[in-house]
């Protein structure tokens, strides 16, 4: 790299570092520099110089360096984590829950897995450390809580044994064998890096909605917003995604004729990873580890649905 390059990173870096407050937590200017090294690396490897600037100044850096400082263990930043967003955890526990003693459970475990009272290998172990200040850090924990909430009531579920829920009328029924995968490797590449590049919120409401089924009551009770902002987030979702898909599959050297037919035709019989995809920022395995196949896009959604979220069929 030419020395003036080199001095041009060297004073972003320094900008960003002074911007973070990152100091006053006992993080270096190379330790936060290699922070936002690897959430550069994730999500824009391949921008330039200046790309790379811009995409680090627009993170949310006073809340990154406080979490990050956090899942390092530094005592002045759970001071001011706790000023900051106990209260509003509880708040956003009861409103998930709609239930005090359970919102107070719900708060306090995963308070403990931020504080990182785990370990492993003797290191500590916080989920802090998968918020890459992309959005809000208090709408990251909304939906990390939100995730924790599924996976409580998913292990009750499961707890209740097979007579019960014979005799409520359950029906089961044999898995569907899984289709062969015979599309272009290139839409699969796309497609995983273009589901790469949405924010923890956003995956966590795609995976809600067409992995798990969800209702957009259910999806917006779980964030704390209205039924008609998550209906109109997956509608941007949906055209945002096929928008960076399309535009992967060029720089892949398809034509458009080409990247257009492989959404409509190819995307149908392919396999995909998406349950580890959409709950990779996380840190959460809310949505069991299997290979789904991608839907068919038949103009109204990803999944047939209309675009405000309805079934066509009801």
């Amino acid at each position: 790299m030419p020395p003036h390059a080199q001095s041009g990173e060297s004073g972003i870096a320094a900008d960003l570092y002074t911007r973070s407050g990152a100091a006053a937590y006992g993080l270096s200017a190379e330790q936060f520099a290699l922070i936002l090294e690897g959430i550069h690396r994730k999500y824009a490897a391949k921008a330039s110089l200046e790309q790379k600037a811009d995409f680090c100044a627009a993170l949310r850096l006073e809340e990154l360096a406080l979490a990050r400082a956090c899942a390092a263990g530094n005592e002045r930043a759970w001071e001011d984590f706790i000023t900051r967003y106990r209260q509003k955890m509880h708040s956003m526990a009861l409103h998930i829950t709609r239930d005090g003693a359970h919102a107070a459970e719900l708060a306090d475990s995963l308070f403990a897995d931020l504080y990182g009272v785990s370990s492993r290998n003797g290191a500590r172990n916080s989920k802090l450390v998968f918020y890459t200040g992309r959005g809000s850090l208090e709408g990251w924990l909304r939906t990390v809580m939100a995730q924790e909430f599924i996976n409580r009531y998913r292990k009750t579920k499961r707890s209740v044994s097979l007579e019960e829920q014979t005799e409520e009328g359950v029906q089961f029924v044999a898995r569907a064998p899984e289709p062969v995968s015979t599309s272009d490797q290139r839409l699969e590449t796309a497609t995983d890096q273009a589901l790469a590049e949405l924010s923890a919120e956003d995956r966590f409401t795609l995976a809600s909605y067409y992995l798990d089924g969800r209702t957009l009551a259910d999806i917006a009770r779980s964030l704390g917003l209205h039924e008609s902002s998550v209906s109109r987030r997956l509608d941007r979702l949906s055209t945002g995604l096929r928008k960076r898909i399309l535009a992967g599959l060029r720089e892949q050297g398809m034509s458009h004729a080409q990247a257009t037919e492989a959404l409509e035709t190819d995307v149908r019989d392919i396999t995909l990873d998406l349950r580890s995809r959409l709950t990779q920022d996380s840190g959460s395995t809310t949505f069991p580890k299997s290979k789904v196949p991608a839907r068919e896009n038949d103009g109204r959604g990803n999944d047939g649905r209309n675009s405000d979220g309805s079934n066509p069929n009801d």
